[in-house]
């Protein structure tokens, strides 16, 4: 199964990420780096490493570089399987397994989150706070007790779907759209139990109000876009938003394909996301889940080719998803760098967001969403 941020992006928006990189070498005029220095800075989904590496290799020197230039004070980072009942308990042990020894060999870069003070640790310590989590319910099967095993591995973000249809509910690609099960509404009561954060990315519509109605407290949406601006449905309604924020979640835009409903997606797509999903959540339930790597893409004709290789594995496989095109790439090629996070703050200041705004977007809304559901 394909994991999407181990795509490997095109060398045709080159020079787009070569301004950038030209930008990157000082801090942005419009939002002080001092402040940007001093805030807690979460990618709600992403992860270290290079995107052109193959999995399970080790990080490298420019990834960890990649890590200290972004400034991130943690990111939720998948290690579960998606999609196959039969390989993603053994695939979620295995990736459990790697990271830590990734942790445990880079100890001064990285740390476990398993608290909200973990995070304050990571900011402190001028490390990255590597969050645990699941992309799909598909590891715990029909086993409610595998909460806990992997509550106790550190897992703290369980997504409840990928695309299609689970035990759990139906995914965003599913055309009945047939809600959560009773199964799902089990899982629900148990990750409320246990203290972890749900996560309603690649949800379908009624699972998502369904799984937002039935949590006795705030969950997330990770990483999605904005309906009303790109029908497409990796995104959410503004009455899903609008129903996440009232519960008091927190919803990440990512850096995606689904951005715009044709055509590559840039930056100023990225702003008008986030200033719309503001609108109508407000600013204490939105943040950013870039969906992709720190690291920046490199572009090649073997990029090209990889990707769109991919791109049709993921076809036949079942898993894509309507706006995933090999021509339209799961970056915006005017933040391809590592320290893309502080250009976003620029962008927005220079909307006219307020420093105290920006840095609630940037991690702060986040970080509060995880406080409260960690520690009931």
């Amino acid at each position: 199964m394909v994991d999407r941020r181990n795509f490997l992006l095109s060398s045709g928006l080159a020079g787009a990420a070569m301004a950038l990189s030209a930008r990157s070498q000082g801090a942005p005029a419009s939002f002080a780096s001092a402040t940007y220095a001093e805030a807690t800075v979460i990618d709600a989904l992403g992860g270290p490493g290079e995107p052109d590496a193959k999995p399970d290799t080790p990080l490298s020197a420019k990834a960890l570089e990649d890590v200290r230039a972004s400034g991130l004070t943690a990111v939720n980072l998948t290690v579960s399987g998606v999609g196959s009942y039969d390989k993603d308990y053994d695939t979620t042990i295995r990736n459990i397994a790697f990271w830590n020894a990734q942790i445990a060999a880079h100890a001064d870069a990285l740390l476990l989150v398993r608290t909200s003070a973990d995070i304050a640790e990571a900011k402190r310590s001028k490390r990255l706070g590597i969050i645990f989590g699941f992309q799909d319910a598909t590891p715990i099967a029909e086993d409610l007790e595998r909460v806990e095993t992997f509550g106790e591995l550190g897992v703290r973000v369980f997504q409840l779907t990928y695309n299609r249809r689970n035990l759990v509910g139906d995914g965003c690609v599913e055309p009945g759209n047939a809600g959560v099960s009773k199964f799902g509404q089990a899982f629900i009561e148990r990750l409320n139990e246990s203290k972890f954060l749900i996560d309603l990315s690649h949800g379908g519509e009624r699972t998502t109000r369904e799984a937002i109605a039935a949590s006795k407290v705030p969950v997330a949406i990770s990483h999605t876009g904005c309906a009303a601006l790109a029908p497409l449905p990796r995104n959410k309604t503004d009455a899903e938003l609008k129903m996440l924020a009232d519960k008091g979640g927190v919803v990440g835009i990512y850096l995606m394909p689904f951005l715009r409903s044709a055509g590559q997606p840039t930056a100023e797509d990225l702003v008008r996301h986030i200033e719309h999903a503001v609108g109508v959540c407000g600013e204490d339930h939105v943040g950013i889940g870039t969906d992709g790597t720190i690291s920046p893409v490199n572009f090649n004709a073997a990029f090209r080719k990889k990707f769109a290789a991919e791109v049709a594995e993921r076809r036949a496989a079942g898993v894509s998803a309507p706006g995933e095109r090999p021509d339209v790439y799961t970056f915006l090629p005017d933040l391809n760098s590592a320290d893309r996070f502080s250009h976003i703050a620029a962008l927005l200041s220079k909307r006219g967001f307020s420093d105290a705004r920006i840095t609630k977007i940037l991690g702060a809304n986040f970080a509060q969403l995880f406080a409260t559901v960690w520690s009931g």
